[in-house]
């Protein structure tokens, strides 16, 4: 691996257009890969979007650029499940969890308010814990974590070490919420997906790990949410930057 060119392989798919004319959203996914590599990460790509439950695909974009930074290697949160019998049982434990990892009572209320509005949001809002307000600036668009993959044979081993599941929405959601928490900024990350389907979403943080919650919405909702509470003191757009542009594995071993 060191020494190895890498490429980030990108993909984003919606129903009625681009994104930016008001497509629907159908799918998204980002793979770090040897240009050896390439071709099979843009055909799982390819299918994860053919294959979505959201709908069919009329704009599909995949795109790879070659990596130049130095990559960096994160640990996996540690994982917890957390049963819950209704959506209202999973949002009100959501909100306890993300005022453990630190956020003032008022921000959680606050950002639990917003969530209708921010549910088009094709990334993830930036809400300041001290003012209580979304300060990402980026409108319907939102930040996108980029650049981040869990090579295959680490994410099976930790997988079996840890008794989970291996499958790849698993695989996906804790990559993502392990390179967000590990940003200084980043105080905690609410999350659920849009995928009518799926109503498992998760609150991660550096102090708590990767919290499941197996009831977060009910099934045949398409509104997602993702929300990174964040210190609005710090760079936001240095913040930005991080999450978006820093080439991050994960690797359970943890050490370069």
């Amino acid at each position: 691996m060191k020494g190895e060119a890498y490429y980030s392989v990108r993909m984003r798919a919606s129903e009625n257009g681009p994104h930016e004319e008001g497509g629907k959203h159908i799918s998204g996914g980002e793979r770090l890969a040897p240009f050896i590599g390439v071709k099979d990460a843009v055909s799982d790509l390819l299918e994860k979007a053919l294959s979505h439950s959201r709908g069919k695909p009329d704009f599909m974009q995949i795109r790879f650029d070659l990596v130049n930074e130095p990559i960096k290697f994160v640990q996996p949160l540690r994982i917890e499940t957390n049963e819950t019998k209704s959506a209202e049982e999973g949002q009100a434990l959501a909100r306890e969890l993300i005022s453990r990892a630190g956020v003032p009572k008022n921000a959680v209320d606050k950002a639990f308010q917003g969530i209708a509005e921010y549910s088009d949001v094709r990334g993830a809002v930036l809400f300041d814990i001290h003012s209580g307000r979304r300060i990402d600036g980026r409108k319907q668009k939102g930040v996108r974590v980029s650049r981040l993959d869990w090579p295959e044979a680490d994410f099976q081993m930790w997988a079996a070490l840890c008794g989970m599941p291996p499958n790849p929405r698993l695989k996906e959601a804790l990559a993502i919420a392990s390179k967000v928490c590990e940003h200084p900024a980043v105080v905690a990350e609410l999350c659920w997906s849009d995928d009518p389907d799926y109503i498992t979403g998760y609150v991660a943080a550096k102090k708590l790990g990767y919290q499941r919650i197996t009831r977060m919405k009910e099934h045949g909702d398409e509104s997602g949410c993702r929300i990174f509470f964040v210190d609005g003191l710090t760079d936001i757009k240095s913040c930005i930057d991080g999450l978006e542009k820093q080439p991050v594995f994960i690797r359970s071993g943890g050490k370069t």
